[in-house]
């Protein structure tokens, strides 16, 4: 599929009491967004935006049209589980703690124990909530079940995250956390489809947007596209003397242009942040989240489940390869005389015998033992012992006998 996310003229119209007072929440919507994309769905209050991601989902049925999520519907459970939702509002079960929470989300997914483990410590770490994992949600404050809401999204590492204003009730570390986490995800691969009313973050994440009125597109595209202003240009440089920024302004006048020669000034949102990291270098207490701009660790990595595997098989892996160092287990030494493994023993089986040279039998170099010699009524001690081995039952007079017994016909004594 082209697209991870398409719509073919959805629409979704809620009518009143016998039919009276329809309303189109969405009208016709078509909508393309490639993977590996931000994309942001934006409008005013009551323009469809949450309907529609809702019809995406699977959660509301679409009165026309269609809605093609990863390449399947939305709906389908082998689809929904590679998808990671934030609704507008986060519905958590009140009793449970923070840490009870992304465990009950993480089961949702049949996430095996160790990654369920390991995916809820990183993600309690990452929002902030390290501190109060053992708290009842209930008692959280509207950022804090924010923060949970988001952590919730992520357990099963989403292909496709779709956040529905995220930021709302968060402070700007909290703010910012996500707009990171929104661009790692981006590098990684990931797509998705962010609705916000603060367009400010909107503008520093996102690839493409589209605006809703009315429950219609009314504009999309690229975002420095829409913004840009062509009809201006900005120079920013060094700071320079006062006699170099006249020359400039006599130039610009004789280009018959108006020229204004500022300073740039920080945004808000850093200042705040420089504020905040420089008290919480300091250890000063604070009840509330403690949050950083660090992504949690399976989110940051490339291949999550393959380094969970390669912890599982690192030690047969690294015993094949360094037989002597510390951490594997010792190998059975040459002069041994006891039993070899059982690999050893079926890859001596399956060797072809000759009568002149038997292969069966180990030199005296290996087995530290005394030389063998090719004699025909010890050529068959070693396969025999090796079948006693693998059966863990010796044989019997009889059956000896009627083996090593004369082949002449003549009958074994009993």
């Amino acid at each position: 599929m082209e697209y991870a996310v398409e719509t073919f003229s959805l629409t979704k119209i809620f009518s009143g009491w016998w039919g009276r007072g329809k309303v189109y929440a969405v009208d016709e919507l078509n909508l393309q967004i490639r993977y590996n994309e931000v994309f942001g769905l934006l409008g005013p209050n009551g323009s469809g935006k949450t309907t529609a991601l809702k019809m995406l989902l699977g959660l509301l049925f679409p009165t026309k049209g269609r809605a093609l999520c990863l390449g399947g519907d939305g709906a389908d459970p082998k689809i929904n589980a590679r998808i990671g939702f934030l609704p507008e509002e986060s519905y958590l079960y009140k009793y449970l703690s923070a840490r009870e929470t992304l465990d009950f989300y993480g089961r949702l997914f049949a996430l095996p124990t160790k990654v369920r483990r390991m995916r809820t410590e990183a993600l309690l770490e990452m929002v902030g909530l390290k501190a109060v994992a053992n708290r009842a949600v209930g008692t959280f404050s509207k950022g804090m079940a924010r923060r949970i809401g988001l952590a919730q999204a992520l357990i099963n590492d989403p292909d496709l995250l779709i956040l529905d204003e995220p930021t709302t009730g968060l402070d700007p570390i909290g703010t910012r956390q996500i707009k990171d986490l929104i661009l790692k995800l981006a590098q990684r691969g990931k797509t998705i489809l962010l609705c916000s009313h603060l367009l400010a973050d909107v503008e520093d994440v996102c690839d493409r947007i589209a605006i809703l009125y009315g429950g219609r597109i009314q504009t999309q595209g690229q975002v420095k596209d829409l913004l840009q202003q062509s009809n201006k240009r900005q120079i920013t440089t060094d700071a320079i003397s006062d006699a170099a920024v006249e020359k400039i302004k006599r130039i610009v006048h004789d280009e018959r242009a108006d020229c204004v020669v500022t300073s740039p000034m920080d945004k808000l949102e850093t200042f705040f942040i420089k504020t905040v990291e420089a008290a919480q270098q300091q250890a000063q207490p604070t009840s509330g989240a403690v949050s950083t701009t660090q992504i949690g660790g399976f989110l940051a990595k490339e291949v999550p489940v393959e380094n969970i595997l390669d912890k599982l098989i690192s030690a047969p892996v690294s015993a094949e390869s360094s037989p002597g160092s510390e951490t594997t287990e010792p190998v059975v030494p040459a002069e041994s005389s006891g039993p070899q493994p059982d690999e050893q023993l079926l890859s001596r089986l399956a060797e072809p015998t000759k009568p002149t040279e038997p292969k069966g039998v180990v030199s005296e170099e290996e087995a530290g033992t005394e030389s063998v010699e090719p004699e025909s009524g010890r050529e068959q001690e070693s396969p025999k012992s090796i079948l006693e081995s693998l059966t863990d039952r010796p044989k019997t007079e009889h059956e000896d006998k009627e083996q090593t017994g004369d082949n002449q016909g003549e009958p074994g004594n009993a």
